[in-house]
């Protein structure tokens, strides 16, 4: 007999399908079937496709079966999928629906997570009887909107504190009630404990944790759980969890839908959205996206198919609008206190620590100062091998690359012209968490962001925030979602306008996705006060106030129109095309006779090359050429033949 598989190393010239035969000593296979193959002088892990006829050449022949129990079928369809869709090497969508070291022998350990699938009397059961899951009126009148919306992808757009995890349960446990599995993605573990949390409370250990914080050995032990699991299953992850071997699968939810963590940036670089997409139309269940502020072009299209399900009113009968006051940084009387808080914040954090409240500073930046320049020539300290501006920490006294993680210490004079006048310009999360301990001695600041250590973070001090040992949090955008704080009184945007000016067509999305999410942090119905402060340099800027009061119908309809005129998403499809050489002469040459290519090719649209974001890099010079059409298939047609050095991100709208 003879199979066709798909292997975990890069094999065949065009990276597709490999053939190989199997003895005697082997059964029939299965699709799906994980098994070990030769491959060159050593081995590999495959994956079985089809049986084939006998080839006209030799093979070699499958070594042994690794599981007896063959992955989901839908699995090896996705693979497929991405490959072709996402134009990428077939082996490296093996790797995403198979664990690092499925080949090694596992010895059984005992952890929370694995015992839940040692009990084999437990499977012919059932259901473990839940909580009851209560909705309002108008989540039952979304949820009857999501079962009749058309089409297997459906947009729930609901406000921020409307109570879309109470629809997220009620569908799980009807899911659970007809023997179907479900998987949750969230954007990061870190992020939405709350809502893991939550499913954990009510589903206990029907819920199985897939995230990049558990070892090789722990991730793999779970795949094996769930791959030979009878029980319907809810697996919760980030957008690797999409990947979990579960059977008969009936239910997709991805909360915070808009996040960017949904997009792989490595090899195979794909959008967890599109291919849960996918999966949910070829399995004929639903999946669902959430989020208060959806992708523009994910709204568009969800719209256009009649699938988006509103979900307007806060759950909490005492919740309430937050008073938000946007401040003008350039007005200097409110700042004559402080150059970083203006008066008016000031205010609001004295009289919260007073009556034991809590509040919350904003600012999408780490480090104390991100800019280092020396006063006498000029001279920018950069990091030597991405050639970006050094960010000060000063809490260690180091000079930290944000891009890559070099570290340096500050040094004593400019190593251009000697002069000691190094200055710090700027200012992150770390300064300010300095400035508001200098501010208010008693109170007990905390800052939470990426440089947080193990055991730091937001994660494994909740409970102590919660419960309000936490008088002033300041951080990144891990304060900015899934928190739910019942002492939280005021939120202040330190500048609110710090990223709408990034060269990129989803900056000003981003930026009103953000702001939208941090406003409400307050007003959930636990305090009567509520009240936000944003700080900008451009008070009258749309985005900034179209968030300010909430409207994210005018916010839409805003960005649609620039999308139309500028040919982005949703109007047109996107294609990023990079080339790294290590001169800047190679680089410009190549990228020049690229653009002269692509130009004389009907319907698609070329920009002219320029420089990458990260421009110069120990790796050489990077430029880059972004190609648009109004068809995915052009796009990809006319890209087929370009230089194997470019590096291709497609960008593609599109609910499938």
């Amino acid at each position: 007999m003879f199979y066709e598989v798909m292997t975990l190393k890069r094999g065949a010239r065009d990276g597709g399908a490999l053939t190989y035969s199997a003895g005697d000593a082997l059964p029939e296979l299965a699709p799906g079937q994980v098994v070990e193959v030769p491959f060159g002088r050593g081995k590999t892990v495959a994956v079985v496709v089809k049986k084939v006829a006998q080839p006209d050449f030799a093979t070699k022949p499958i070594i042994r079966i690794i599981y007896s129990t063959p992955l989901p079928a839908h699995l090896v369809k996705t693979a497929q999928f991405v490959a072709e869709y996402y134009q990428a090497p077939l082996s490296s969508a093996v790797g995403l629906i198979l664990p690092k070291g499925v080949e090694k022998k596992r010895r059984k350990q005992k952890t929370e997570q694995t015992e839940q699938f040692d009990n084999k009397t437990e499977r012919e059961e059932g259901l473990v009887e839940s909580p009851e899951i209560k909705l309002n009126l108008h989540q039952k009148n979304a949820l009857q909107g999501l079962q009749k919306a058309v089409g297997a992808t459906k947009l729930l757009h609901g406000v921020t504190g409307s109570g879309k995890t109470n629809i997220y349960l009620k569908m799980a446990e009807n899911a659970l009630k007809q023997q179907k599995s479900v998987i949750l993605l969230v954007p990061e573990i870190a992020l939405t404990g709350q809502l893991v949390r939550i499913f954990s409370e009510v589903f206990g250990e029907n819920v199985s944790l897939i995230h990049s914080g558990q070892t090789e050995a722990e991730r793999h032990l779970i795949f094996e759980g769930l791959l030979e699991s009878e029980k319907p299953r809810i697996v919760v992850g980030p957008r690797s969890a999409l990947f979990a071997p579960l059977k008969d699968l009936g239910l997709i939810i991805i909360d915070e839908e808009h996040e960017a963590t949904y997009s792989q940036e490595i090899t195979p670089k794909y959008s967890a959205i599109r291919v849960a997409s996918y999966v949910a139309q070829i399995l004929k269940c639903d999946c669902v996206l959430g989020s208060a502020t959806p992708t523009v072009a994910d709204y568009y299209l969800a719209e256009k198919k009649q699938a988006v399900v509103p979900l307007n009113v806060r759950a909490k009968s005492t919740a309430r609008k937050a008073d938000i006051k946007i401040i003008d940084f350039k007005n200097r009387e409110e700042f004559s206190r402080n150059r970083y808080f203006s008066n008016s914040l000031l205010k609001a954090m004295k009289r919260n620590l007073e009556m034991g409240q809590q509040t919350l500073i904003f600012h999408n930046r780490r480090g104390s100062a991100p800019l280092t320049i020396c006063e006498n020539c000029g001279e920018e300290l950069a990091c030597p091998h991405c050639f970006l501006p050094l960010t000060l920490h000063a809490d260690k006294y180091e000079l930290v690359c944000h891009t890559c993680g070099h570290c340096e210490r500050v040094p004593n004079a400019c190593p251009k012209c000697g002069s000691p006048e190094i200055l710090h310009k700027g200012f992150g999360t770390k300064l300010l968490e300095t400035e508001l301990t200098r501010l208010f001695h008693e109170a007990r600041v905390r800052r939470f962001d990426a440089d947080n250590k193990k055991g730091e973070g937001l994660e494994a001090v909740y409970d102590e925030v919660r419960s309000g040992e936490v008088d002033i949090l300041v951080g990144t955008q891990t304060l900015a979602k899934g928190l739910d704080l019942p002492r939280l009184a005021t939120v202040g945007v330190v500048q609110a306008d710090a990223g709408l000016a990034l060269p990129d067509y989803v900056a000003e999305e981003r930026a009103f996705q953000l702001l939208t999410q941090v406003i409400g942090r307050v007003g959930r119905g636990h305090l009567d006060t509520a009240e936000v402060f944003i700080q900008t340099f451009r008070p009258e800027h749309p985005v900034i106030n179209y968030a300010v009061a909430e409207n994210y119908a005018d916010f839409y309809k805003y960005m649609l129109k620039r999308r139309k005129v500028g040919g982005f998403p949703p109007f047109m499809f996107v294609a990023k095309c990079e080339i790294t050489m290590k001169t800047e002469a190679v680089v410009l040459r190549k990228v020049r006779m690229a653009v002269q290519k692509l130009t004389g090719i009907k319907e698609i649209v070329v920009s002219p090359p320029m420089p990458a974001f990260h421009e110069h890099t120990i790796s050489g010079y990077t430029w880059q050429i972004i190609v648009r059409a109004k068809s995915r298939k052009k796009l990809v047609e006319a890209l087929s033949d370009l230089d194997p050095s470019f590096r291709i991100t497609l960008d593609p709208p599109g609910l499938l």
